[in-house]
């Protein structure tokens, strides 16, 4: 990630639907970094994804989309 803005950390319920998110931002040239979930975020799930502030918009709708659960929380 080049970004230089905050990045947003996007926390799942479930491994499944961590790396199902992973899967549909790779599919769309979306840049995410797999990353230990924050314990703050509450998150069932160990894993999260960081992504630029300037795409998280476009993680989002992609997410949406395809119905994957998420939250999402700023670093």
């Amino acid at each position: 990630m080049t970004d230089n803005s905050a990045p947003r950390i996007f926390i799942f319920e479930t491994t499944h639907h961590a790396m199902w998110a992973e899967d549909v931002a790779r599919e769309q040239a979306i840049p995410v970094e797999v990353v230990p979930a924050p314990p703050e975020g509450g998150a069932k799930c160990g894993i999260a994804l960081r992504i630029p502030e300037s795409r998280a918009a476009e993680l989002t709708n992609a997410l949406d989309e395809e119905r994957i659960l998420y939250r999402v929380l700023q670093a």
